[in-house]
C-alpha cells in the first residue's frame, strides 16, 4: 500500500488553536468552566439559537434532548436509514423504537413523503440528518410534523455553518444537535452541542448533562460559590471540558473561512468531474448554504468496468484516502434484531452501493483536487 499523499481528512489546527489549549492548561481550570460558557454564547450567535448546551458529543446532545422530552418505552422516533448509527442508537437508549425510513435519491436526505407514511399514534419525534452538510427540506418536514405535535430534532453533525433558505441550521427545528468530532468542520477533539429556542428544554438538558445536579463545578468552586447542591433527577456525565471549549472557540472564529475553503474544494471537484459518465455527483439546492462536510460521489457499478470497492482500493494504492458514508442502518446486525432487513430501503441501498467520500479538508490545494480527480477518472476508464 502506498503512503497516503492525500489523506481522506486532515484537521485544520494552527498555532492559534494550540495556544488556546495551552493557555487553558496554565489557567488551572480544565473541566467545564468559563470557556464552555463563552463557547455556548458564541455558538448561539453563530447558529441563531437563543440557547446552546455544549456537551461531549453530538450523540450526547441527541440523547439528552430525547430524554428531556421524556421520550421512552412505547414511543417511536423516525430516523433515516442512511445515517451513522448514533442517530438511531440514542432512540434505543431511551427505550423508544427507532422507525427507519428511506431517503431522497438526489441528496441522501430524509424523504418527507417516507416520513409522513411512517407516522403512527406512537410517533413522538423525527430526526432529519443534514447529510454531508446539505440541509434537509425543512419546510416540508415541519409542515408534516407541526400539525401532529411531532418534535423535530435536527442531526446537524455535518452541518455547522450551513443555512436553509437563509436561515442558519440551528434556528429552524425544535432543537439541533451539532458535532465537533475530530473530522468535523470545526473540532473540539470530541464534543457536541444542542441548540434550541426552548429555554425549558435547555435548562433541563443542563441538569441532565451533569448527574442531575443543580450546580456544576464552575458554580460550586468559583469565588463566591457554594459546595451545596442537590440531585433533582438521575442524569448523565456528558459535559464538555474547558480544554475542548478553548479549542472550539478558536475554531468557531474561523468557521466562515473554513467553510469557504471547503466550498472552493467542492466546486473544483464538480468542475473536474461533471462530465464523467460513470459517476453521480452530489446534488444541492442553490437556495441553501451547503457546509460541504463531505464530497460524496457514486460509482455506476452497472456500467463501470471497476466496481466501487475496487475503485477505493486502487485510489489507496495511488496514495489517496477515501471513506464510505454510510452503511445503511438496516444492514447492521443490531438493526436486523429490530426486524429490519436488506431490501427494506432501496434508495439507501442504491446510494450505498456506489458511494465514495473523496478527500475533503480545508488545506487541500487545487493541485490536490486535480490529482484525486485525474486518478479517479483513470481508474474508472480501466478495462481490467
Amino acid at each position: 500500500m502506498a503512503e497516503l499523499r492525500i489523506p481522506f481528512f486532515r484537521p485544520a489546527i494552527d498555532d492559534d488553536d494550540i495556544a488556546a489549549v495551552a493557555e487553558t492548561l496554565r489557567s488551572g481550570w480544565l473541566t467545564s468552566g468559563p470557556n464552555v460558557r463563552e463557547f455556548e454564547r458564541e455558538l448561539a450567535a453563530a447558529c441563531g439559537a437563543p440557547f446552546v448546551n455544549a456537551v461531549n458529543s453530538c450523540t450526547a446532545a441527541l440523547h439528552l434532548c430525547l430524554r428531556a422530552w421524556d421520550i421512552g418505552p412505547g414511543d417511536e422516533v423516525i430516523v433515516p436509514a442512511y445515517t451513522f448509527s448514533a442517530t438511531a442508537t440514542v432512540v434505543v437508549h431511551t427505550g423508544a423504537r427507532p422507525v427507519l425510513v428511506d431517503v431522497r435519491e438526489r441528496d441522501a436526505n430524509l424523504d418527507p413523503e417516507a416520513f409522513e407514511r411512517a407516522i403512527t399514534p406512537r410517533t413522538k419525534a423525527v430526526i432529519p440528518v443534514h447529510f454531508a452538510g446539505e440541509p434537509c427540506d425543512m419546510d416540508a418536514i415541519l409542515a408534516i410534523a407541526r400539525p401532529r405535535g411531532i418534535r423535530v430534532l435536527e442531526d446537524a453533525a455535518h452541518a455547522i455553518g450551513a443555512a436553509y433558505r437563509g436561515r442558519p441550521i440551528g434556528s429552524i427545528g425544535d432543537a439541533t444537535a451539532f458535532s465537533f468530532y475530530a473530522t468535523k468542520n470545526i473540532t473540539t477533539g470530541e464534543g457536541g452541542a444542542l441548540a434550541t429556542a426552548d429555554q425549558a428544554l435547555s435548562d433541563r438538558v443542563r441538569v441532565l448533562t451533569l448527574h442531575g445536579m443543580t450546580k456544576d463545578a464552575w458554580n460550586r468552586y468559583d469565588a463566591g460559590g457554594s459546595w451545596r447542591y442537590d440531585i433533582v433527577e438521575f442524569g448523565f456525565k456528558d459535559n464538555l471540558t474547558d480544554l475542548a471549549a478553548a479549542l472550539g472557540r478558536r475554531q468557531l472564529a474561523k468557521l466562515d473561512r473554513l467553510t469557504e475553503a471547503r466550498t472552493r474544494i467542492a466546486m473544483r471537484y464538480l468542475a473536474n468531474l461533471r462530465d464523467e459518465p460513470l459517476l453521480t455527483l452530489p446534488a444541492f439546492d442553490e437556495a441553501n448554504r451547503h457546509a460541504w462536510h463531505l464530497f460524496m460521489v457514486r460509482v455506476d457499478n452497472q456500467r463501470s468496468p471497476v466496481q466501487r470497492d475496487d475503485v477505493i482500493r486502487r485510489l489507496a494504492e495511488r496514495g489517496i484516502g477515501t471513506s464510505v458514508h454510510f452503511i445503511p442502518l438496516h444492514y447492521h446486525t443490531a438493526y436486523r434484531r429490530l426486524g429490519y432487513q436488506p431490501g427494506d430501503f432501496p434508495v439507501s441501498e442504491r446510494i450505498f452501493d456506489g458511494a465514495i467520500s473523496l478527500p475533503m479538508f480545508p488545506a487541500m490545494t487545487d493541485a490536490d483536487v486535480d490529482f484525486v480527480c485525474e486518478n479517479l477518472r483513470d481508474i474508472l476508464r480501466a478495462t481490467a
